[in-house]
C-alpha cells in the first residue's frame, strides 16, 4: 500500500497507523492484535505440530499492555491460548517482546499451556491443644522455702523489698505469700491476682507484721 507520500508502509506501520486511529474513537474497545505469527511449527509432547502467533492487547483498566500466545494445532483443530506471558508499558515495547521470542520459549510456553499447574492449596495452620502454658506446680505439703524472706528483706527498707519483689514472676510472689502464710486466700484466688496486687499484698502484710506489738 502506498502512503501520500507514495513509500510503501510496512505491515507493522500499518497496524500501528490503525491503532492509533482506533484509539482516537469514542467509546473505543481493546482490539487483540496478531504481532508475529510464526512459521516453523512448534512441537508438542505427544508429538504433535502447532502454529504459533504471539498475540496482545492494551488492558483498558491499567492502559498496559498484555501478552499472550496462541497456538494452533496443525493440520486442524481448536486453538489454544497460553495465560499472560507479559505486561508491557506501550504496544511498541509489547512488538518488541514478541518478535524476540525464541523457538525454545514456544516449546515451553505450549507446554505450559497444554500442561496447566495445579494451584495446591496451602495447608491450614496447625490450632494449639491448649490456650495457655501448664500452670505452674503445686507447693509441696502446702509449704515450700520460697526465694525471699520478705521480713528479711523488708528491715533494710521498703523500698528494697518493693524492688526485689518486682523482679519475680506470679508464681514465685504466690509462693512467697503462701510459704509465709501471708493471706488466707487460697492458691486459685491468689494466682488471679496481678503482680502488682500481689506485691502490694506481701508488702502489706509484711509491713502489718513488722508494725505489731507481737512482733516488738
Amino acid at each position: 500500500m502506498m502512503s501520500h507520500r507514495g513509500v510503501v508502509k510496512s505491515s507493522a506501520a500499518l497496524r500501528a497507523d490503525w491503532w492509533r486511529f482506533c484509539k482516537g474513537l469514542p467509546g473505543r474497545h481493546t482490539v487483540a492484535e496478531v504481532f508475529v505469527e510464526f512459521t516453523e511449527p512448534v512441537l508438542a509432547e505427544d508429538g504433535r505440530d502447532y502454529l504459533a502467533r504471539a498475540c496482545g492487547a492494551e488492558d483498558e483498566k491499567t492502559g498496559l499492555w498484555q501478552g499472550w500466545i496462541e497456538f494452533i494445532p496443525l493440520p486442524d483443530g481448536e486453538p489454544v491460548r497460553s495465560r499472560r506471558e507479559t505486561t508491557q508499558p506501550n504496544r511498541q515495547d509489547l512488538e518488541y517482546w514478541a518478535t524476540g521470542l525464541t523457538p525454545v520459549y514456544l516449546e515451553g510456553a505450549l507446554h505450559r499451556t497444554l500442561t496447566p499447574g495445579v494451584v495446591v492449596a496451602a495447608p491450614p495452620a496447625p490450632a494449639p491443644a491448649f490456650d495457655s502454658p501448664a500452670p505452674e506446680p503445686p507447693l509441696p505439703g502446702g509449704s515450700s522455702n520460697s526465694v525471699l524472706n520478705p521480713f528479711s528483706v523488708y528491715r533494710k527498707g521498703e523500698k528494697l523489698l518493693r524492688r526485689q519483689l518486682a523482679a519475680f514472676s506470679t508464681w514465685h510472689l504466690v509462693n512467697i505469700i503462701r510459704a509465709h502464710d501471708l493471706s488466707e486466700q487460697d492458691a486459685q484466688s491468689l494466682d488471679a491476682l496481678s503482680d502488682a496486687e500481689l506485691v502490694e499484698l506481701i508488702v502489706a502484710a509484711v509491713r502489718a507484721q513488722a508494725e505489731s506489738p507481737a512482733s516488738r
